[in-house]
């Protein structure tokens, strides 16, 4: 057997396609959506990937504001930014793109987001109100996952889920969004002992380990459905997941590739939050 490949370019293309007429709708009603993206230092990873939500921003009719600040900015000049930019009613999402340099409070900085405007979905209230299955702005990545279950008809309730990868960005978000669906779910990590037998159970198996191939084909349930959020770069500068996607794929039923899989899905979902965020601005302001 070998997987069918889930293509999240282009059920990210397709649901753009939707957030640029939900976009130009509020354009037309006196409200077009801005997300405006801070980026402390230089760090090339993180350069890309503004550019790239910039770029996304500009394609989906999302007015974009980036403020670029040295890698030894004091944390006070951050802090006035984004108060600033909380007061600033023409500005419906903040992101400030991580990691932060190691002088930031970066629990603090997140916290500084208007909860109304956080739509990286980091901030407490926002976790907290996920934690409780409330309305909220779910953080990227996972949403983008539940996206892709979702348009390709994966069943969640009553299935078995496996998260591999513990963070906060990912992994927890990930682990409470597949609960609230119905799934059983289990959460490991890279030092679970005897990972496979997990694994070997799980009829969706998420990896966000940030590990290179480490999720290989005998660790995984025949006909499960496979996503890899892990973008590792080799030694021959090309990218891989944190699945071996050779092994993986001849026992997978559904499998995401990298690139090309999760990834434009996050872009995608930041997208849709920040016009989420603009539509309920221009609700309360009668628009």
């Amino acid at each position: 057997m070998t997987a069918r490949i889930i293509d999240g370019n282009a059920l990210a293309a397709r649901v753009r396609g939707e957030i640029a007429d939900r976009a130009a709708a509020l354009s037309a009603r006196g409200v077009q959506p801005c997300l405006a993206v801070i980026l402390v230092g230089g760090n090339p990873a993180s350069a890309v990937y503004v550019r790239n939500k910039v770029a996304a921003c500009e394609k989906a009719g999302i007015r974009s504001l980036r403020f670029d600040y040295p890698e030894d900015v004091a944390q006070d000049v951050v802090m006035d930014r984004l108060a600033g930019l909380n007061a600033d009613p023409a500005v419906h999402g903040i992101l400030v793109q991580l990691p932060l340099p190691p002088q930031f409070d970066e629990a603090a900085v997140l916290e500084a987001i208007k909860v109304a405007k956080d739509v990286d979905g980091f901030h407490a209230e926002n976790v907290g109100r996920l934690s409780q299955n409330q309305e909220a702005f779910l953080p990227c990545t996972p949403h983008g996952v539940m996206k892709m279950l979702e348009a390709e008809g994966v069943p969640l309730a009553g299935a078995e889920a496996v998260v591999i990868g513990r963070s906060n960005i990912v992994g927890k978000p990930m682990a409470m969004l597949l609960t609230n669906s119905g799934a059983t779910v289990t959460v490991c990590h890279s030092r679970t002992c005897d990972l496979a037998f997990h694994t070997r159970r799980a009829d969706i198996l998420v990896a966000a380990v940030g590990k290179p191939r480490f999720v290989t084909g005998d660790m995984i349930k025949p006909g499960a459905t496979v996503i890899d959020v892990g973008i590792n770069r080799l030694p021959d500068g090309k990218l891989c997941g944190d699945v071996d996607f050779d092994s993986a794929k001849e026992v997978a039923g559904l499998i995401t590739p990298v690139p090309g899989g999760v990834g434009p899905m996050t872009i995608t979902m930041l997208l849709e939050n920040t016009v989420i965020s603009a539509d309920r601005a221009a609700r309360a302001a009668g628009k």
